[in-house]
């Protein structure tokens, strides 16, 4: 398929129900296709809600003819959910089987070629889904979170230290039925927050004005109890079980996901594309990096889960 004849899209914004909470999910249909149409699901990384880049890969998936959803989980973005920014690792991973699940139920789906996207965080989802019995055609995970602990290393012990307190408070208002104490995302270096390496806040700069957003436009916290529990989480673990293809895209200077690390794991899987960039861990979403990144990603499922 040329770029002269690639089909359009229409997109829809819908809803799934996942454990009895409203989804936010916007459907990318391609047009002038009458085939059943692969669909790739897609969700964002650590506290970001989906309009932060990710419709811009998927209009380049659905012009080139694949249905596409992209969802947020519930607790942040345009899902429902309360409290609001509650980052629940089982919660979201359940988020995941219900969206693939819903993505199985639409019209001009090919329910047996289901690809699952995602970055950071739910790079790691979506290893986890895969390497624990979800059947995908294909990953796409982008800059992965593989290790909890490598993770937590990366981190630096004076910035844990910095976020711990919050992280047992928010804990011990979570036992006694209270709201969350909330840490910011992203910040600048000594700022207390999960993300306070020197590229963090200008990558979250950079990935707002291409995505037409502002600071402010969403939340940029999340309840810090979700601190105690990332070094525990590994999606890595299950590697070796993930039968599909896998693209993986890491960058050589990433502070968040670290780039040995996420090799280590990429070496587990038996199917596995690696591409491997100069950079850190905010550059793929983009300029000048990003239609690189995306030509990469189309050229995988173009290869491994090809419209008919």
């Amino acid at each position: 398929m040329s770029a002269d004849d690639q089909p359009e899209y229409r997109r829809t914004d819908e809803w799934f129900d996942s454990e009895g909470v409203r989804c936010a999910v916007a459907v990318y249909r391609p047009t002038g296709t009458s085939a059943d149409a692969p669909a790739v699901v897609m969700a964002h990384g650590f506290g970001t809600p989906r309009a932060v880049r990710l419709y811009a890969y998927a209009e380049v998936f659905a012009r080139a003819g694949y249905t596409v959803l992209v969802f947020d989980y519930r607790h942040f973005g345009d899902s429902d959910g309360q409290p609001r920014q509650l980052l629940d690792i089982g919660k979201q991973l359940v988020d995941w089987t219900n969206a693939v699940a819903y993505a199985r139920t639409l019209d001009g789906i090919d329910s047996a070629r289901i690809v699952g996207w995602g970055t950071s965080f739910a790079g790691g989802h979506v290893l986890t889904r895969a390497g624990t019995g979800e059947n995908f055609a294909a990953v796409i995970a982008q800059v992965p979170h593989v290790d909890g602990l490598a993770a937590v290393r990366a981190t630096g012990l004076r910035r844990t230290i910095r976020v711990a307190p919050s992280a047992v408070v928010d804990q011990i208002r979570a036992l006694l039925g209270r709201s969350p104490r909330y840490v910011e995302s992203v910040g600048a270096p000594g700022d207390v927050a999960v993300m306070s390496t020197p590229d963090a806040a200008p990558g979250r700069d950079l990935l707002l004005a291409e995505s037409g957003l502002k600071a402010g436009d969403y939340p940029e916290t999340v309840a810090a109890r979700v601190l105690l529990r990332i070094g525990l989480y590994s999606p890595g673990k299950t590697a070796s079980d993930i039968a599909c293809p896998v693209l993986m895209q890491i960058m050589s200077e990433d502070a968040v996901t670290p780039a040995a690390v996420a090799e280590k794991v990429a070496r587990k899987i038996s199917d596995v594309t690696v591409h491997i960039h100069k950079g850190g861990h905010f550059d793929p979403y983009v300029q000048p990096l990003f239609p690189v990144i995306v030509a990469e990603q189309l050229e995988f499922l173009k290869r491994t889960v090809p419209v008919r």
